[in-house]
């Protein structure tokens, strides 16, 4: 999705020569973004936004997406907003490696509408088992901010976030909003898992933005605690030989610090009883 020029109100990024990813470290879409940026060997210019301190509800940011998502590319000052819009931005700036092959081009559109609908799920798991939050951490200025700047709630993708914000702040992220997400994800895997016994690849005898896309998902999950390995055991197979890679692992960019909390965070759940394992039954 390329940002008409009227909603662009933070002008100066029309003066941007060459590409620039405004990104956040665990974003999973930043990473996706940063593992084609890395498999393409194309130059970019990093724009840090610390959705910890709640930056993609500032105006400044909002002014270059109003749905306060990252990442957004900006290529020679074209904004891009749309992750998977992104992705194809990419693959059309730099054709190789193809990660979009035209045969495979309608599976492609029907797996990346998939995977964008299990964007909130990934997001509820990440909340409780990784980041090991049970409430919304945004602050209330921050989201009212963010409800309230250009379009409001009239585009469905902002309407969604703020629906998962609000409904958070109100119940928390439950036991059963786990339970639910956990079990899409589930479905999803099992058919991956199956796919792969007779592929090397989740589309085939090649890497595409899928493997890409489901890598980043599995990581993820992997380390809130989301047992790959027993219940999808080609899933983990091929997950692992993606894991071996540079570009994949580069693109994840987990510092020390971070993994130090993720460890943390999961040392307190066993403790407490409240692994990702205890509580979806698995």
């Amino acid at each position: 999705m390329r940002l008409a020029d009227k909603d662009i109100l933070t002008r100066e990024v029309l003066d941007y020569e060459g590409l620039h990813l405004f990104h956040y470290a665990t974003s999973s879409c930043s990473q996706k973004s940063r593992i084609v940026l890395n498999l393409k060997q194309l130059a970019w210019q990093p724009h840090y936004i610390d959705l910890s301190q709640a930056a993609n509800n500032e105006t400044w940011f909002l002014g270059i997406n109003p749905r306060g998502l990252v990442p957004v590319l900006v290529n020679d000052g074209v904004v891009h907003i749309e992750s998977n819009d992104i992705l194809r931005e990419l693959e059309r700036i730099a054709p190789s490696p193809v990660l979009f092959p035209a045969q495979h081009e309608a599976e492609i559109a029907d797996f990346l509408i998939e995977e964008d609908d299990l964007h909130i799920d990934l997001r509820t798991l990440s909340f409780r088992f990784v980041f090991n939050r049970t409430k919304s951490t945004k602050p209330a200025e921050a989201l009212e901010r963010y409800r309230n700047h250009g379009t409001g709630s009239a585009d469905p993708k902002k309407k969604k976030e703020i629906a998962f914000y609000d409904r958070i702040g109100r119940d928390g992220i439950t036991d059963q909003a786990v339970r639910v997400s956990a079990e899409k994800f589930r479905d999803a895997f099992a058919r991956w898992n199956e796919r792969l016994g007779g592929f090397p690849f989740l589309l085939g005898d090649t890497l595409t933005i899928i493997d890409i896309a489901w890598y980043v998902y599995a990581k993820r999950l992997r380390f809130g605690g989301y047992p790959v390995q027993r219940l999808h055991p080609n899933v983990e197979d091929w997950f692992q030989r993606l894991d071996g890679q540079s570009e994949f692992l580069d693109g994840i960019a987990l510092t020390s610090e971070l993994k130090a909390m993720i460890a943390a965070n999961r040392r307190q759940q066993e403790e407490t009883g409240t692994t990702f394992a205890e509580i979806v039954g698995w």
